[in-house]
């Protein structure tokens, strides 16, 4: 069984529904939590693709100069490496921004505050030709939950979804490593925990029944999107995509 690497951040924000369909795609996942004292590997040898989840931690040094995690600068590099041998990578939310920090690219405390709940994404003109986002609708449905925003992709990438307050929403580096600022992984439940004593609702006056109720009612249409997204990731990890983009004898959207 071929296996993806995929590296947990935080405990709050587990591969869950993401990895039910990396795993419906044929691929086996080994999860390192460095937050619980696993230790990184020092390179990606053994594993066909590499996945890096969110969580509440700064990508870039707090001001006394503190590193968001101590594990950041080993993560960075793998992230690296990943790009270099051209393993296909998936970075989600703040896994998005420290593949944007490891290749040069800049995150900040967004100038826009806080984006949460549900939302839509505006798909760009060079998604037509990518791998993973061709089929992608327009403006697809996408889960939100930070504060921190990628202000300047690195050099070299390119651009496949953006939105009105935030440009930067999705993007590619080399040809199989993409950086995606929303969430498409979470379910009711996890977007619940998040909303429990949230610092971020209660910045923006958000009641927490509200946001999680609204989050529920478009799980369908999140799965419906973004789970034959996550089956094109896993057939590329496996050698099985097309040049078109698809993963023969399956649908290109829905189950």
């Amino acid at each position: 069984m071929a296996t993806a690497l995929v590296i947990e951040n935080d405990p709050t924000d587990d591969v869950r529904r993401l990895g039910e369909w990396l795993v419906e795609g044929g691929l086996e996942l080994r999860v390192l939590r460095p937050h619980a004292g696993d230790e990184l590997p020092a390179d990606l040898d053994g594993y066909v693709a590499l996945v890096v989840l969110g969580g509440e931690q700064k990508p870039y040094p707090l001001p006394d100069g503190t590193l968001g995690a101590p594990w950041f600068p080993q993560l960075e590099g793998l992230l690296r490496k990943a790009v270099r041998h051209r393993v296909p990578t998936l970075g989600i939310c703040l896994g998005a921004q420290l593949l944007a920090t490891s290749h040069a690219g800049v995150v900040e405390l967004s100038p826009s505050g806080p984006e949460v709940g549900p939302t839509v994404v505006g798909r760009r003109d060079a998604a037509e030709t990518d791998l993973l986002f061709r089929y992608v609708p327009l403006i697809p449905d996408v889960f939100q939950w930070h504060a921190d925003e990628i202000t300047e992709l690195p050099h070299g990438a390119t651009l496949l979804a953006a939105s009105t307050r935030y440009p930067h929403q999705a993007f590619r580096l080399g040809d199989r490593a993409w950086g995606l600022q929303f969430h498409i992984e979470p379910d009711t439940a996890m977007i619940a925990d998040w909303a429990t004593d949230s610092a971020l609702l209660d910045q923006l006056g958000y009641d927490p029944e509200l946001v999680v109720a609204a989050c529920d009612r478009v799980m369908a249409d999140i799965e419906e999107v973004w789970q034959p997204f996550a089956i094109r990731f896993a057939a590329l990890a496996l050698g099985e995509l097309s040049g078109d983009g698809v993963r023969r004898n399956l649908p290109l959207l829905g189950h």
